[in-house]
């Protein structure tokens, strides 16, 4: 499929919305009445630092929305408000927020459902409004929607799209799309439909052992039953990973994303030598800009003489996985949580995911004494979500002083 070509279409087509219904200007304002919150403005304006009693709470320097988040989320307002009678769906979750995507489902909007990964698009009718969440949408449902006669409003970042535009670029020059991220994740797969043949490597250590099979180290047969759900129909090792460009989910980890791309380049050079490098490999920086500031603040952050740290967001947002990576590499006692409500300031426990496993409540979440607690959140957390967790361990550092 010419992919572009049928971008070129949609794009024209009346009913195809990318710009929203509004100027950014109103839509930061509404959203400014939903999510802000004046008590992280205030932290911010000390210097990212709350002291309360015996707690000390410390704010990464960046955190939270980010600016193609706070586009999305407007952008399905503002349909609501402009389509009042309409059915009006989104094809995912609009983020990886649980307060967002409720308050989406409180204003009669509609989630697609899916069993087994396959979505059901079976109640979708001609006319019919359907949002495409921020990290997009596979150009299969673009174009089953668009022939459905339905109305589109992408509010795919523009970050996501820029990743869209480089394996269309290898499709273009017939390299094979190396994607750094996660083979479910509805970004990636929204990415490997726009490329021609592709990889998806999760990480460092999936990526040294596709690059030890281009040098030659590896069984074909234990190659493909380890891809076969992470590649293209008819992926052939032996011949598919002679020519290949890097992208990625723009969520993964930054660093490890580079170490990827470095070790790609190092691998095609081995191989085929300088002068046929550029024949061979082909690398775009496709790193969100807001992914990489916010990780950089983590870093920071856990540099800091701290007791513990929380992290609020989604349990299935990349990004928000990706910076409690981070306080896991320093050792850090650390939590994720979704929402406020994980932590009960009577019981003195938290409810958190840690990373690779299912929901535990820990029990004395919050020891005695005078404690720093750094805190960061995903690119999907709304500051009020942020303050209602800070305003819980006010309570709960007032309720242990109140019964030493």
């Amino acid at each position: 499929m010419d992919t572009q070509a049928f971008k070129r279409s949609l794009h024209q087509s009346e009913r195809y919305n990318r710009r929203g219904f509004g100027s950014p200007a109103k839509r930061a304002q509404a959203l400014e009445k939903v999510y802000q919150s004046n008590l992280i403005s205030s932290i911010r304006d000390n210097g990212y630092l709350l002291e309360h009693g015996r707690l000390k709470v410390k704010l990464a320097e960046a955190f939270g929305f980010c600016w193609g988040v706070e586009r999305a989320v407007a952008m399905a307002y503002e349909t609501r408000r402009h389509y009042p009678n309409e059915q009006i769906w989104i094809t995912n979750e609009i983020i990886h927020n649980p307060s967002v995507n409720d308050h989406l489902r409180k204003m009669n909007v509609r989630f697609i459902s899916a069993e087994n990964g396959i979505k059901d698009f079976s109640d979708v009718e001609n006319g019919d409004v359907v949002i495409l969440p921020a990290f997009g949408a596979t150009v299969q449902e673009m174009q089953l929607l668009h022939e459905r006669g339905c109305h589109i409003i992408d509010t795919t970042c523009p970050w996501v799209s820029k990743v869209w535009h480089t394996v269309e670029k290898h499709k273009k020059h017939t390299f094979t799309s190396i994607i750094h991220g996660k083979y479910k994740h509805e970004e990636t797969l929204a990415t490997s439909s726009f490329a021609g043949t592709y990889l998806v490597v999760l990480d460092l250590e999936e990526a040294q052992y596709v690059a030890d099979y281009i040098l030659g180290k590896g069984d074909r047969n234990e190659f493909l039953r380890r891809f076969a759900k992470a590649s293209s129909s008819g992926f052939d090792p032996d011949k598919d990973l002679n020519r290949i460009g890097v992208a990625n989910q723009t969520t993964m980890l930054k660093s490890e994303t580079e170490e990827i791309g470095r070790l790609f380049e190092l691998t095609m050079l081995k191989k085929y030598g300088p002068k046929e490098l550029n024949d061979h490999f082909l690398a775009f920086n496709t790193i969100c800009d807001a992914t990489e500031e916010r990780q950089g603040a983590m870093f920071s952050l856990v540099d800091e003489p701290l007791d513990m740290l929380v992290v609020i967001g989604g349990f299935n947002s990349s990004n928000t996985t990706h910076l409690q990576e981070i306080a896991i590499s320093r050792g850090l006692r650390s939590f994720h949580i979704d929402a406020p409500e994980r932590i009960n300031e009577i019981e003195n426990t938290i409810t958190h995911m840690p990373l690779g496993h299912s929901l535990v409540e820990e029990e004395k979440f919050l020891s005695e004494g005078n404690i720093c607690v750094g805190i960061t959140s995903g690119a999907s957390t709304p500051d009020r979500v942020v303050e209602h967790v800070i305003q819980k361990l006010i309570k709960l550092s007032e309720r242990k002083l109140l019964t030493n």
